[in-house]
């Protein structure tokens, strides 16, 4: 089924992993992608690590709140040493704001806060993977 799919972002050759021990959350966000972005299910981060091998390493992560609070904020770390240039999303429940903040500033680059929505989820993945059209992050520093 395709919800609203640009064809253009379905062909760019870009790889998702969802890292998640919740089978709900992981299949929501597999359905959610699936159509506009190679996305894979997994549901602990020995599968991730296993699947990440070669030609088969992530652009983006969309990892599950619970494996940061099992492993800490270094967590997002050690994904990026073992998939270098790899983009992280935290998912959480609002009560898990705090840990995700938290791998933010560890090195995360954003959340999405459930409950999941079609748009935001896409919005958030094309924003942190700079796709479509979504305007670029930009670092602002103060002036010299």
């Amino acid at each position: 089924m395709q919800i609203g799919v640009e064809t253009s972002k379905a062909v760019d050759q870009r790889r998702v992993f969802v890292i998640d021990d919740d089978d709900i959350t992981r299949t929501a966000l597999q359905f959610m992608l699936q159509d506009e972005i190679e996305t894979h299910e997994l549901a602990t981060l020995e599968e991730a690590y296993e699947k990440g091998v070669d030609w088969l390493k992530p652009d983006l992560v969309l990892l599950g709140v619970s494996f940061l609070k099992e492993k800490g904020s270094g967590l997002v770390d050690d994904l990026k040493t073992r998939f270098p240039s790899v983009q992280v999303i935290v998912v959480c429940d609002k009560a898990d704001e705090a840990v995700a903040v938290d791998a933010i500033k560890a090195g995360a680059n954003g959340a999405l806060v459930k409950p999941l929505i079609l748009d935001a989820v896409r919005s958030k993945v094309d924003t942190i993977l700079g796709r479509g059209g979504a305007a670029p992050l930009v670092q602002l520093g103060l002036p010299t």
